[in-house]
C-alpha cells in the first residue's frame, strides 16, 4: 500500500484551517496542523513532512521568517498560502526559498494543482548545472533537449542562446513561478541586474511561439514577480 504524503499547514485561523484540511484529507494526504510559527517549526523538524504550506500573518513570528529558518537546514517544499498579494512580499518570499505563493482566495483545484507540482518537483530535484536529458512538451510546444531544438505546432523555431537558456530552465520548473531575479541570475550569471534585457529577451520568445503575445498560452507573467512556464494548457 502507497504512503500517504504528509502536509504541514502552519496557519492560525481555524476557519481556514479546517477548510485546507478538508480539502487535503478528502484528497488522500495527511495532514498536520500549527497555529504558530514555533509549533510549526516543532512539528516540522520531528515529523518531516513532504510539504508545508506557510501563512504569512503568524501571531508569534512573521511566516517570512519561519520560511528563513526552514531553508537553513532543509529543502522541503513550501507554499506560502497568504493574503498578502502585493509584488513586494510575493518576490520576498520566492526569493527567500518558497517553491510558490498562493493569494487568499483561491480556487480548490489551483491549490490541489500547484500543490502536486511542488510535490512533483520535489521529489524529481532539477540539477540545472547539468544538461537536462529527453524532451519537454505541453501543447503543441517541444523542447528537445538533446538536439536544443524547441518545435511549436510541428514548425522548428530559431531561438538565439539566450532565449533558449530562458525556455529550457522555465520548462525545468513548469508550473512554479521563477523571480526576474532567479531567471536573470541563472542565465546571465550572478553580476548582471537588469531585468530590461530579460524583458526583451522574454518579447522575442513570446514573438517566437505564442499564437497572441497579449494573451500568452505558455509562458504566463506573474505582475512584478516573475515567469511560469504551464504543465498543461488551461481551459
Amino acid at each position: 500500500m502507497k504512503n500517504k504524503l504528509t502536509i504541514l499547514l502552519i496557519e492560525d485561523e481555524q476557519h481556514i484551517t479546517d477548510f485546507l484540511t478538508a480539502i487535503l484529507l478528502s484528497n488522500d494526504y495527511t495532514v498536520l496542523k500549527a497555529a504558530s510559527g514555533k509549533e510549526g517549526m516543532t512539528l516540522m523538524t520531528s515529523y518531516n513532512p513532504d510539504l508545508i504550506l506557510l501563512d504569512l500573518g503568524l501571531p508569534d513570528v512573521d511566516g517570512i521568517e519561519v520560511l528563513k529558518k526552514i531553508r537553513t537546514f532543509s529543502a522541503v517544499p513550501v507554499m506560502v498560502v497568504s493574503a498578502r498579494g502585493n509584488e513586494r512580499e510575493k518576490v520576498e518570499a520566492l526569493d527567500c526559498g518558497a517553491d510558490d505563493y498562493v493569494t487568499k482566495p483561491f480556487s480548490t483545484s489551483e491549490l490541489l494543482a500547484r500543490i502536486r507540482t511542488s510535490l512533483r518537483h520535489s521529489q524529481h530535484q532539477v540539477n540545472t548545472s547539468a544538461l537536462p536529458e529527453g524532451s519537454f512538451s505541453v501543447g503543441e510546444l517541444t523542447i528537445d533537449y538533446e538536439k536544443r531544438k524547441v518545435t511549436v505546432r510541428k514548425k522548428e523555431v530559431h531561438l538565439t542562446p539566450n532565449e533558449y537558456k530562458i525556455v529550457v530552465l522555465l520548462s525545468q520548473y513548469a508550473g512554479r513561478v521563477l523571480t526576474h531575479d532567479f531567471i536573470t541570475k541563472a542565465v546571465w550569471g550572478p553580476y548582471m541586474d537588469e531585468n530590461r534585457t530579460l524583458r526583451v529577451n522574454m518579447a522575442n520568445i513570446r514573438r517566437k511561439i505564442e499564437k497572441n503575445q497579449a494573451e500568452p498560452e505558455y509562458i504566463l507573467t506573474e505582475i512584478g514577480v516573475g515567469y511560469r512556464m504551464v504543465e498543461e494548457l488551461e481551459e
